[in-house]
């Protein structure tokens, strides 16, 4: 096969956060605005181009105040940084379907190395005939690696959010003409 142009179906794809509350429980949500294009062979996975951008406005978190936060200043400051992005640079195959995917991750106006275990989930056409494949996968950052530390201290020892940020997606995309 040859390296084709693969765009996210956002309406059959998810991507996830989750962050330790009060040190006692997680605080989950997703972005519900967001882009991805693959180029990529799937035979050979190792050779594709990932990139991903995100509408940090469209934070959904279930809890209208608490979104509004994290768009402020004291988070991600969209009006300033309206996008987080990633854009792979390696890609290291380390199973079946299984790959390690490093890339410049830029989140706050800063740029980090992070890297990503995804898993091919297959290919396939649908019943209109397009051709589609699915990837799932999973990693953490510290929030504070991109200058978001606001906090605050508990009474009864630790801080009221946790440094690291649990990331799932789950894509779908189409094979572009």
């Amino acid at each position: 096969m040859t390296s084709s142009k693969w765009i996210v179906d956002s309406t059959h794809s998810s991507l996830d956060f989750s962050v330790k509350h009060m040190m006692i429980a997680k605080v989950k949500g997703n972005f519900a605005s967001f882009e991805a294009q693959i180029d990529a062979d799937p035979s050979d996975l190792t050779t594709a181009a990932v990139y991903v951008s995100v509408d940090l406005s469209s934070v959904d978190s279930r809890n209208a105040d608490r979104d509004n936060h994290l768009r402020s200043a004291d988070f991600f400051d969209v009006e300033k940084n309206p996008e987080m992005t990633f854009r792979s640079t390696r890609i290291v195959k380390t199973g079946d379907d299984e790959y390690k995917v490093t890339g410049d991750f830029t989140l706050h106006g800063v740029t980090r190395p992070e890297t990503f275990d995804v898993i091919f989930e297959g290919a396939g056409k649908d019943p209109w005939g397009n051709e589609k494949v699915g990837f799932s996968g999973k990693g953490s950052i510290k929030r504070s690696d991109y200058g978001l530390t606001y906090n605050a201290a508990l009474e009864t020892g630790g801080m009221l959010i946790g440094d690291e940020i649990k990331i799932s997606i789950d894509l779908e995309a189409s094979k572009q003409a």
